[in-house]
C-alpha cells in the first residue's frame, strides 16, 4: 500500500532553517509528481511546493526564494528545504502524492513546524 512518512519538523527561531523529508513506499517514485502542503490553525490546507518527475518545481508566492523542493529517486524521498523561516510559516506540513493527476490524493501524517519570533 502507499505510505508517505514525513520527518524533520520542529521548533526553530525566526530566520532559521529546517529540512523536511518524506520517504515513500508503494509507488513508482521515479515517475511520480510530489508536493508539500501546509495547514495553519484555522486555515485551509495550501500548496507550498510541487516537483514533477523530471525535477521541474513550482512554489507558492509566499515561499519563493526561501524554500526549495527536491527529490532523490534512489531513496524514494522528497525534501523541502526551508530557509529564512518566518512565524507565518508555522503549520503542519504534509507530503502529498497526487495519483493519476489527482484522481486520488495520498497524504502523509504531517509534521509540525513551529517558528518562534
Amino acid at each position: 500500500q502507499v505510505q508517505l512518512v514525513e520527518s524533520g519538523g520542529g521548533l526553530v527561531q525566526a530566520g532559521g532553517s529546517l529540512r523536511l523529508s518524506c520517504t515513500t513506499s508503494g509507488i513508482i517514485f521515479s515517475i511520480a509528481r510530489m508536493a508539500w502542503y501546509r495547514q495553519a490553525p484555522g486555515k485551509t490546507r495550501e500548496l507550498v511546493a510541487g516537483i514533477s518527475a523530471s525535477g521541474a518545481s513550482n512554489y507558492a508566492d509566499s515561499v519563493k526564494g526561501r524554500f526549495t523542493i527536491s527529490r532523490d529517486n534512489a531513496q524514494n524521498t522528497v525534501y523541502l528545504q526551508m530557509n529564512s523561516l518566518k512565524s507565518e510559516d508555522t503549520a503542519v506540513y504534509y507530503c502529498n502524492y497526487p495519483y493519476n493527476g489527482g484522481q486520488r490524493d495520498y497524504w502523509g501524517q504531517g509534521t509540525q513546524v513551529t517558528v518562534s519570533s
